[in-house]
């Protein structure tokens, strides 16, 4: 293929960089869900508690988010090809660190920090690289067919891991990942790139504020969900008066627009800063990124309420819970292959616009479905308008951005859109979690209050214990703790009833809550352009 920018590759060599680089972004999207199936056995393996491989998971994405930005910038500095390269050998070694791990702080090392760093080069890279290898008139095809593998991914993550965890190990996940990488490395060497710029000065002041401000923000809302959004939960840490998930996102902020100043400062001087602030500047950019944003809270949303759905409310396996999300996966992958090759010239406004109508339509759907009564086939209609509309997002929202800034600019691009699909993430998860739970208890001490055949006594308990936290229980979880404490048959009996309805309208109002995210996405659109980008 001609090497520069822009270089246009022959059919059967552009489908094979494409496929590449679609593994790359399933690779990375897979390690944020495929363990969270498996958490109590790879703990009792590496002989640590369930907290200590949930803080690897919030390291993962916390190391991808600081370090974002600065991995942009370097596969401008390098080569993009360079800089993917790289960055999925050290991620390799990450996922070879993770397979053989003996304990916690070697995991932490492979899984969080290796893994992390390489992520934060590969993806940024991805963004350029595709940018590179195809004409402006089939990018839109080749950004929804990498950003489809990564939905694929967070989507099949929990059947590969329960699987794996069944019936081989947890082991073999990262094992077989590194398989994937040597495969990925030998076959990078088709991708093309354009020119690096040559050696340069690093802007290690911008790439510390950026990564100080990001990683703060991200582990603030990290830990709402144990610490609580401004109200401290019980037992949580108080800084003021208020949760230190306030202060953290604020001091967040505030360090961003500190990066931002300095990177203004760096530009007056004529110097190379990490984010030339005027990219921001531009309506299409902000209108893309804002789409991103909107995307990725929706979609972690949904694959945060639907598993918990299918596996506790319902007590599916993790095989079963898997099979039934792949409607989504596939309906996510069909729209955003197959609408740029169908509708080359279909409005991206539009597109965008009918896409966030069907993920309204989806999560509607799924609200009113939920009930006491209901199975887990309730689930397929709605999640296959949720995977159409995020395929649709997914077909347009990579060009838009892009197109939106000169191709020499595509790495900063990257790593800025990853870092918002980052913080979209982290939102809609922790967002949709807080939500249900609250509203869960809420409903539950609600149900034990108005129930007569309680005794007064049983009544004040629950409301003491309620103050100390509430989980989202199965049937046979909440059976076991009431056997254990004793609990007489009708109070049992009373409770296990409450504790149905309260899960479903906890998952009801997280539900809720992305449908109204979606609804809002939609008065940002109008940033969108309404024609496909063309070659000059």
């Amino acid at each position: 293929m001609t090497s520069g920018a822009g270089g246009a590759a022959r059919p059967a060599t552009a489908r094979l960089v494409m496929w590449t680089l679609a593994a790359g972004q399933f690779l990375m999207a897979l390690d944020s869900s495929v363990m969270n199936v498996s958490i109590a056995a790879v703990a009792d393996d590496v002989g640590t508690t369930v907290t200590g491989i949930q803080g690897a998971i919030t390291a993962y994405t916390l190391v991808m988010a600081m370090f974002m930005i600065p991995g942009g910038k370097v596969g401008a500095l390098i080569g993009r090809r360079r800089a993917f390269v790289i960055g999925c050998c050290i991620y390799g070694c990450g996922s070879l660190t993770t397979a053989l791990a003996p304990d916690l702080p070697v995991l932490l090392l492979g899984w969080s920090v290796l893994e992390g760093i390489g992520a934060a080069l590969i993806l940024p890279a991805i963004v350029a690289l595709v940018a590179t290898n195809f004409s402006v008139e089939r990018r839109a095809a080749a950004y929804g067919l990498v950003a489809a593998a990564g939905a694929v991914a967070i989507a099949l993550g929990p059947l590969i891991g329960g699987f794996a965890t069944t019936y081989l190990s947890w082991r073999w996940v990262f094992a077989a990942e590194v398989l994937v990488v040597l495969g990925i490395l030998v076959l990078a060497r088709r991708i093309s790139d354009a020119a690096s710029r040559g050696p340069t000065r690093v802007d290690l002041v911008g790439s510390v504020l950026s990564a100080l401000g990001l990683g703060t923000f991200v582990y603030g809302v990290l830990r709402s969900g144990e610490w609580g959004w401004a109200r401290p939960k019980p037992d949580a840490p108080a800084w003021l008066g208020l949760s230190p998930v306030v202060w953290l996102m604020l001091a967040g902020l505030l360090l961003v627009w500190c990066f931002l100043y300095w990177e203004a400062r760096v530009v007056e001087r004529k110097g190379e800063p990490l984010v030339d602030p005027a990219l921001l500047r531009s309506r299409q950019l902000r209108g893309g990124l804002t789409m991103f944003f909107f995307q990725y809270l929706v979609m972690m949303g949904v694959f945060f309420a639907v598993p918990l759905y299918l596996s506790v409310a319902l007590g599916l396996s993790a095989l079963a819970t898997g099979a039934r999300l792949l409607p989504l996966s596939l309906t996510l992958l069909a729209a955003a292959t197959l609408i740029p090759r169908f509708l080359p010239d279909v409005s991206p406004r539009l597109t965008v616009r009918l896409g966030l109508l069907a993920l309204l339509v989806g999560t509607v759907a799924l609200t009113t479905a939920l009930d006491t009564g209901a199975g887990a086939e309730i689930v397929t209609l709605p999640l296959l308008l949720v995977g159409t509309g995020m395929g649709a997002l997914a077909s347009q929202l990579g060009s838009v951005t892009v197109s939106a800034v000169p191709e020499e600019q595509s790495a900063e691009v990257g790593g800025i859109q990853n870092a918002v699909t980052n913080l979209g993430s982290s939102i809609g998860t922790a967002l949709a979690g807080s939500v249900l739970i609250t509203v869960l208890a809420s409903s539950f001490l609600t149900s034990i209050e108005q129930n007569p055949a309680l005794p007064a006594e049983v009544k004040q308990r629950t409301a003491v214990e309620l103050q100390h936290g509430v989980t989202f229980l199965s049937d046979a979880q909440l059976k076991a703790a009431l056997d254990a404490s004793g609990t007489d048959e009708e109070v049992a009996r009373a409770a296990m009833d409450a504790n149905a309805a309260a899960r479903l309208d906890g998952l009801r109002a997280a539900l809720m809550i992305l449908a109204f995210a979606s609804v809002l996405a939609l008065f940002f659109t109008s940033s969108i352009p309404t024609r496909q980008p063309r070659q000059p």
